[in-house]
C-alpha cells in the first residue's frame, strides 16, 4: 500500500500543502504559506504555476488584509517564476483583483507590484493586456478601483500608440472630476508623475485645465495635493507659461481658505522657487513668501519659517542681499516674538544661516539683535536651536561678539529642569567648547561639565562621560592631566557610590584619549583603590574598567598590578564580581 502511495505524483504535493494551509483557520499560517509562495513556483515549475498556482491565487482573494498585503508583494517579483516577460500577463488577474480590495495599503501595493509588472511587458502586450486592465479600473464601480486605477497612467502612456495615448488621456480627466473625493485625490496625487510624460502639447492642453480644476476642489485634501503637482509642472514648462498657465493657481493656493493648503504650500516653498527660475521668484514668490511668513496659522508660519534660510539660499545673487534686508528680514524680525514656541524654534533652526549671505557688517546691524532676543527666550528649544548653529555665526563675525550673551543661555540650559534639554546642551558642549576656546572654556563651563557627572539622571551622567572625552580629543591631554583629571579622581572618594561608578565610567574613556604615562600615573591607582570598595556594584565595574584600559598600559604594569587585582575581586564573595573578575582576567589574557 505505501509502495503504490509513493508511486502517486509527488510534483501535487507542494500545491496540496499550500492549499490546505491557505485555507488553515491560522492567520499566521496562511501569511507563512504566502511568503513561501516562490519557493512553491519554483517546485511546481513555470508551466504549472501559470496554469495551477496563479488561477488558485486569483479565486482565494477574500482574507485578512495581512495575508493580501504580503500576496501583493509577492507576485511583484513573479515574472520569472511564471516564465519571462512574455507570460507577465498572467499576473495581471490576481493584482488587478488585489487593486479593489477595500483596505488602502493592500490597494497601493497591489499598483505598486501592477506598475514593476506592467514595465516588464512589451510595448504590443502593454496594450493587450495593461490598457484594458487600466480601463476596468476606471471604470469600475466601486471608488477603490478607481483610485488604483490613477497609478497605473504613467507607466503605460510612454510605450502605446498616438490613439490609446488620446484615450488614457480621456480617462486620466474622467478621474479628476470623479464623483468620489478619494479618486480626485488619488489623481491630484499622480498628476505631477503624469505630467512628466505626456508631451508639452497635450501637458498644456489636456492637463493643466485638470490642474486647475483640482487646485479649486471643494475638498481640500484634494486642493493640498495640487500643490505638489504644481512643482512638477512648473518644472516642465518655460518661464512665460509658467507664468501664464501655473502661477494665478499657485497664488490661490497660497492664500487658499484652508491653512492645510497652504502648509503645503509652505512646505514645497523651495521646490516650486527652483522650479519657477529668478525673475518669478522675485515678482510673485516673494509676495507669496511674505504672505505666509504672517499667517493665522502657527502651523504654517512654523513650516514657512524652516523654509527661511533655503529660500534666501536660491534667491538671484545679485539681489539676494537687498531681497534678504527690504523683504525677507522684516517679517523675520516678527516671528523672533512670535507667540507660538514652535514657530519661534522652527526660526531659530535656520535663522544663523543667513550669516553668510549678508556678511559681517549686515549679520552684526541686523542680526545680532534677533540672535540675542532669542538668546533669551524663555523657551528652551529656541535658545538651544540658536547654540547649536552657532558655527554659521562664528565664520563670519567670530564668537566673541556673542561669548558674552551666549553665557546665560548656556547656564540656563544646563542647569534647565528638563534632562533632555540638558542632554542636548550636553551634546553640543565639545562643538561650542571648540568655538569659544580653552581659556573662556576654563573660566565659564568647565564647572558645569563637571557638574554634569554628578546629576541625578544617569543618561546624563554617561553624556557627561562622552563629553570629557571629546573635550580631551579636543584641548589634547596635557589639559585634561592639568585640568580635569584632579577633578574627576576627587569623586573616586565620595559618600555616594554613584559618584564613584561616574568616576570609572570617566576613566574607562578618558585612557583612551589621554595615553599610556598619564593612565599608568594617575588612572590606575584611583581604579586600583577603588577595587576594595565596599559596594559590589562599584567592585564589578572595577574589574570591567581594568579591562577596559589595558590596552593603554604597559605588560608589566598589567603582571604586576592589575592581575593581581582581578585575581583577588576572582575570589569576591559577590557572584557578579567574581563574575566580571573571571571576564576581564580571560580578555585580558586573549588580548
Amino acid at each position: 500500500m505505501a509502495a503504490s502511495d509513493k508511486s502517486v505524483d509527488d510534483s501535487l504535493y507542494p500545491i496540496a500543502v499550500l492549499i490546505d494551509e491557505l485555507k488553515n483557520e491560522d492567520v499566521q499560517l496562511r501569511l507563512n504559506s504566502i511568503k513561501k509562495l516562490s519557493t512553491i513556483a519554483l517546485a511546481l515549475g513555470e508551466e504549472r504555476t501559470r496554469s495551477e498556482l496563479i488561477p488558485f491565487l486569483t479565486e482565494t482573494i477574500y482574507d485578512e488584509d495581512e495575508v493580501l498585503l504580503a500576496l501583493a508583494d509577492q507576485l511583484g517579483n513573479f515574472t520569472s517564476l511564471v516564465g519571462g516577460p512574455e507570460f507577465a500577463m498572467y499576473l495581471i488577474p490576481p493584482l488587478e483583483s488585489l487593486a479593489t480590495v477595500e483596505e488602502t495599503v493592500v490597494r497601493d501595493k497591489a499598483v505598486e507590484s501592477l506598475r514593476t509588472v506592467a514595465a516588464e511587458h512589451s510595448a504590443q502586450d502593454l496594450e493587450i493586456h495593461v490598457v484594458p486592465t487600466l480601463q476596468r479600473l476606471v471604470s469600475g464601480d466601486w471608488f477603490t478601483s478607481r483610485t488604483s486605477a490613477c497609478g497605473l497612467f504613467s507607466v503605460c502612456y510612454p510605450r502605446v500608440t498616438q490613439p490609446v495615448k488620446a484615450e488614457l488621456r480621456a480617462n486620466f480627466r474622467k478621474l479628476c472630476q470623479d464623483e468620489t473625493p478619494m479618486v480626485r485625490r488619488a489623481a491630484a496625487n499622480k498628476l505631477g508623475e503624469f505630467a512628466k510624460v505626456v508631451e508639452t502639447e497635450y501637458l498644456k492642453s489636456d492637463l493643466i485645465p485638470n490642474f486647475v480644476q483640482l487646485a479649486q476642489d471643494d475638498q481640500d485634501s484634494v486642493r493640498l495635493l495640487a500643490v505638489e503637482a504644481c512643482v512638477s509642472i512648473a518644472q516642465l514648462l518655460p518661464q512665460d507659461d509658467v507664468e501664464h498657465l501655473v502661477l494665478p493657481t499657485l497664488r490661490q493656493c497660497a492664500s487658499d481658505s484652508s491653512w492645510r493648503v497652504r502648509y503645503m504650500v509652505a512646505e514645497k516653498f523651495v521646490d516650486l522657487q527652483k522650479a519657477v527660475g529668478p525673475e518669478i521668484t522675485r515678482v510673485d514668490l516673494v509676495p507669496a513668501f511674505q504672505y505666509l511668513l504672517k499667517d493665522a496659522e502657527a502651523e504654517v508660519r512654523a513650516a514657512v519659517a524652516t523654509k527661511v534660510k533655503d529660500f534666501c539660499a536660491n534667491l538671484d545673487k545679485a539681489n539676494q542681499v537687498q531681497i534678504i534686508l527690504s523683504s525677507i528680514l522684516p517679517y523675520v524680525r516678527d516671528l523672533v516674538s512670535d507667540p507660538n514656541p514652535h514657530v519661534k524654534s522652527a526660526l531659530a533652526s535656520v535663522i544663523m544661516g543667513l550669516s553668510p549671505m549678508l556678511g559681517a557688517y549686515q549679520t552684526v546691524e541686523q542680526l545680532l539683535p534677533l540672535f540675542l532676543i532669542q538668546l533669551k527666550d524663555e523657551c528652551p528649544e529656541v535658545r538651544l536651536n540658536i547654540i547649536s548653529n552657532l558655527d554659521c555665526v562664528n565664520d563670519v563675525i567670530g564668537i566673541q561678539q556673542l561669548s558674552q550673551s551666549l553665557l546665560p543661555a548656556i547656564v540656563e540650559l544646563a542647569e534647565d529642569s528638563k534632562w533632555r534639554v540638558r542632554l542636548a546642551i550636553i551634546e553640543y558642549m565639545p562643538a561650542l567648547a571648540g568655538q569659544l576656546g580653552q581659556e573662556f572654556f576654563d573660566q565659564k563651563l568647565r564647572g558645569l561639565c563637571m557638574g554634569w557627572l554628578n546629576d541625578h539622571v544617569y543618561a546624563i551622567r554617561e553624556a557627561a562621560t562622552l563629553n570629557m572625552k571629546k573635550l580631551v580629543e579636543q584641548f589634547g591631554a596635557p589639559w585634561a592631566e592639568q585640568a580635569i583629571i584632579p577633578m574627576i579622581l576627587v569623586m573616586s572618594r565620595n559618600k555616594n557610590y554613584l559618584h564613584r561608578m561616574t568616576c570609572l565610567f570617566c576613566l574607562n574613556v578618558l585612557a583612551e584619549v589621554c595615553g599610556t604615562d598619564i593612565t599608568t600615573k594617575l588612572l590606575l591607582p584611583t581604579v586600583l583603590l577603588l577595587a576594595a570598595d565596599p559596594v559590589a556594584n562599584v567592585r564589578f565595574n572595577v574589574a570591567k574598567t581594568l579591562q577596559k584600559i589595558s590596552p593603554f598600559l604597559e605588560a608589566s604594569v598589567i603582571d604586576a598590578q592589575v592581575k593581581p587585582t582581578l585575581d583577588k575581586l576572582n575570589a569576591d564573595t559577590d557572584v557578579d564580581v567574581k563574575h566580571f573578575a573571571a571576564q576581564a582576567i580571560a580578555g585580558i589574557a586573549a588580548a
